[in-house]
């Protein structure tokens, strides 16, 4: 069947006029007008989007055929086309009798044509047969024009629908999620590829947790946002040196490779040099020089050589550290109940939140006696989230097995340079000597930062002395009245 991009291709219909007119319409319309007004973050995730949207369309009107009747009158539209004027007016009462056949729109403008022109002249004369085709693909273009529109306004209804379910899931989570364009746009994603209207009241519930507790939130900020380097963790070492290799231009004979305006004297043209001998010129001469606009020959090089420098280890380890993923493990022991999950699973939202304002990884793991694994970052980030947010604390605690889960994954080369973080009251068996010996002997090697988030001031300090830092909140009653307190003060 006939393609309706083919049928384009012959009446010369511009498809691309007609998809800017699409995409203008489309964030011309009110609901997005309204939403963009109200959450700005968004506009740039949506313009990004819209090519997108543009490579649907043009894939859509390539794979949408046309009606049988259509495509016959195209067809025999050609084949008038390729006729001789005699030929033409053979044909033109079988032509006729065709277009009637297929109930054609062009018909009666036809019949009326192919009248006037036989009351006229008795039988149509040559210069008919270019006006009637003419006429004919007038009559074509703008069915396939009409039928365009059709195509176009239909998926602007869908679009719009899916939109507004994305502006809806954004909005209710940009006060929680978007924190500037980065994160914004990784979220506009994530509600993009949820297909399902999913029930977010579980991650605007945590995030309304997460503000009634600031100081939760300034832990987590200071724990995602520690621009400290490896080194700045770790115990002092004896001073070591590291040789680099350095690439930098290599001084050698250089070739002319144009003229430019300069004030090398040495490498001034012969007429710029003449300008002195005239007395009436040498003041303008100076004042070239001055402005540097003197015609010099441009002299460049292209050799290139590396040098071995030296450089503290300690130096270099201080330098700033590009962020990595998170691995969250969250203890998910009876003991971690009530108000410690609550805790927690706000802690991981706030990690969350950074890890998409920063463009990073966040991979979260449940354990007790077993272990749940969830990846936050992913385009299907807020769906795993809401599973997450829903599970509930109880059963064992099984450290030991988790953190060395937590090692054999910061073994593997895509988790390299990430950052370790276990939630846990630290009430739990203490740890192997091998594990322990593990994590020591990645710690001096500096590869990844091991961070301890305790919920609670009872926790074993046998375990605690594994982790790099110890980020305290002791969710006692006693604390927590403390911090109410100094919140009204």
């Amino acid at each position: 069947m006939l393609a309706l991009s083919t049928l384009d291709l012959f009446l010369s219909i511009n498809e691309g006029e007609l998809l800017d007119d699409f995409v203008l319409t489309l964030l011309a319309s009110p609901q997005l007008a309204v939403f963009l007004e109200k959450y700005p973050l968004f506009k740039q995730a949506l313009l990004k989007r819209m090519p997108v949207i543009r490579q649907r369309l043009e894939r859509m009107l390539i794979e949408t055929r046309v009606s049988p009747d259509l495509a016959t009158e195209f067809y025999l539209f050609q084949e008038c086309q390729l006729l001789s004027p005699g030929e033409f007016r053979t044909a033109l009462a079988p032509t006729l009798a065709r277009l009637e056949q297929i109930s054609s729109p062009f018909y009666p403008e036809a019949g009326s044509l192919v009248q006037a022109a036989t009351f006229a002249h008795a039988r149509p004369e040559e210069s008919f047969q270019p006006l009637f085709l003419q006429r004919w693909r007038i009559n074509l273009t703008l069915r396939s024009v009409t039928l365009h529109h059709q195509l176009l306004d239909k998926e602007r209804e869908q679009l719009l629908d899916e939109l507004a379910q994305q502006l809806a899931a954004s909005g209710a989570l940009a006060p929680v999620m978007a924190e500037n364009e980065t994160s914004a746009g990784r979220l506009w994603d994530m509600t993009a590829a949820q297909r399902q209207q999913q029930d977010y009241r579980q991650l605007v519930h945590y995030g309304e947790f997460l503000r009634q507790q600031p100081e939760l939130r300034q832990l987590a900020d200071q724990l995602g946002r520690s621009s400290e380097s490896h080194a700045a963790a770790a115990p002092q070492a004896p001073q070591q040196w590291i040789r680099l290799r350095i690439r930098e231009p290599m001084v050698q004979p250089e070739e002319v490779s144009g003229i430019h305006q300069s004030d090398d004297l040495l490498r001034l043209l012969p007429t710029e040099l003449a300008t002195l001998g005239i007395d009436e010129l040498e003041y303008e001469f100076y004042r070239r020089l001055l402005e540097k606009r003197l015609l010099t020959y441009r002299l460049q090089g292209e050799g290139w050589r590396e040098r071995e420098v030296k450089q503290s280890a300690q130096e270099r380890l201080r330098q700033p550290q590009p962020r990595g993923p998170f691995i969250v493990c969250v203890d998910t022991s009876g003991s971690m109940g009530g108000f410690n999950e609550q805790c927690a699973k706000a802690f991981c939202l706030a990690l969350m939140r950074i890890a998409l304002a920063d463009n990073r990884r966040c991979y979260i793991t449940l354990f007790s006696t077993g272990m749940v694994s969830y990846e936050l970052s992913a385009l299907s980030g807020l769906e795993q989230a809401i599973r997450f947010l829903s599970q509930r604390f109880s059963g064992g605690t099984d450290l030991s097995a988790c953190i060395s889960a937590l090692a054999d994954r910061l073994a593997t080369p895509e988790w390299r340079d990430a950052d370790a973080v276990v939630i846990s009251d630290f009430i739990a068996q203490r740890l192997p000597d091998e594990l322990v010996a593990r994590i020591k002997q990645k710690q001096r090697q500096q590869l990844q930062r091991f961070h301890a988030v305790a919920l609670s001031s009872l926790g074993k300090p046998g375990i605690l002395k594994i982790f790099d830092h110890i980020w305290r909140f002791d969710t006692s009653l006693k604390s927590r009245l403390s911090r109410r307190w100094h919140r009204r003060d």
